[in-house]
């Protein structure tokens, strides 16, 4: 008999495509979603997933291993969708059997959801509008997450508790949605539950667990910031289409709008093509999130978090976060 039957009971339908105890992913941080943290996370009934990011296809087979050493539970792989090598990557996961893709950062290319769906896996997508979550579903995509402005790293314009109003009522009845962005606590869970989304995804919450291998002085910054301290990048030339990222200001922060202006001349200058330039500005993040993550630089480096940073207040055990968080949410269902 489960201690939070009320969640359980909401959370079923998600729980059983992910085949988790509970229907909560960790969402895919760069450098942060490695073997440790998901494993973690799979481990407390969760669903981790590793962050595949800018990985070569040897690098992402050593750490689907090595997770596989530390969890016999379910987790998945996030691909980023502008990967020169993705369909390289998706032979990786085929190799591992992995049973869940999440497919990031974009529309995925042609053949991808197929080339995913042929070893028997399920495609997770993420779909900014209504009408391109219909189409990705048409096309073979299991499960669709929503995710809003107040999450950290790459972010679209619109908050969550809009996009779960416009994408439940419309999706959720016949799709498994699950919601993401700047959720905290269990209260927010509860809420999105009841509106009749399969589960949730986290990021921020979990980052500064006892089993990330987040740098100290990363997690301190963490621990000091409050919401309004996650900052969404500013685009500064229209003609370069940067994707806004939420992190916390620093000296990065400039350092970023510097990096623009210094693409945007190479632009102007014909040195480089759009392609290249906006290959250039990924590299920038990967290279200032790598430096704050792993190395501790928090000044100048891309210390990326989403608006719900003020409620992570100390370091805890994975296992000791996701039973507060489905505590929350029993204990709000329970009122209701």
């Amino acid at each position: 008999m489960t201690s939070t039957p009320k969640t359980s009971a909401l959370m079923a339908r998600g729980a059983e495509f992910l085949g988790t105890e509970y229907a909560v992913l960790c969402g895919a941080m760069s450098w942060v979603s490695e073997r440790n943290l998901v494993a973690a996370i799979s481990n407390a009934g969760g669903f981790g997933v590793i962050a595949c990011g800018a990985m070569t296809p040897e690098l992402l087979d050593k750490e689907i291993a090595g997770t596989k050493a530390l969890t016999a539970k379910p987790f998945g792989v996030n691909l980023i969708t502008m990967h020169p090598a993705l369909f390289d990557l998706i032979e990786v996961c085929a190799r591992h059997k992995v049973g869940h893709v999440v497919l990031a950062g974009g529309i995925p290319p042609k053949g991808s959801v197929e080339a995913i769906k042929a070893f028997g896996a399920k495609v997770i997508v993420f779909a900014p509008t209504i009408a391109l979550a219909k189409k990705l579903f048409r096309s073979g995509a299991d499960a669709l997450v929503i995710e809003g402005s107040e999450a950290g790293g790459h972010i679209g314009p619109v908050s969550t508790s809009v996009l779960a109003q416009e994408f439940l009522p419309a999706l959720a009845a016949d799709h498994l949605v699950f919601v993401a962005g700047g959720i905290g606590r269990g209260e927010a869970i509860a809420s999105y539950l009841e509106m009749g989304a399969a589960g949730v995804q986290l990021g921020t919450r979990f980052a500064c667990a006892s089993e990330s291998i987040a740098h100290p002085a990363f997690k301190q910054a963490f621990f000091r910031a409050n919401a309004r301290d996650a900052v969404a990048s500013v685009q500064i030339d229209p003609r370069l289409p940067v994707i806004p990222v939420r992190a916390l200001k620093n000296k990065g922060t400039e350092e970023f709008t510097a990096k623009q202006r210094e693409v945007a001349q190479a632009l102007d200058e014909g040195r480089v093509d759009m392609a290249a330039a906006q290959l250039e500005i990924e590299h920038f993040w990967a290279g200032a999130l790598r430096r704050a993550v792993i190395d501790g630089d928090v000044e100048s480096g891309s210390v990326m978090a989403g608006q719900s940073v003020g409620m992570v207040t100390q370091e805890q055990p994975v296992a000791e976060i996701m039973a507060q968080l489905l505590a929350e949410s029993e204990a709000a269902l329970t009122r209701s």
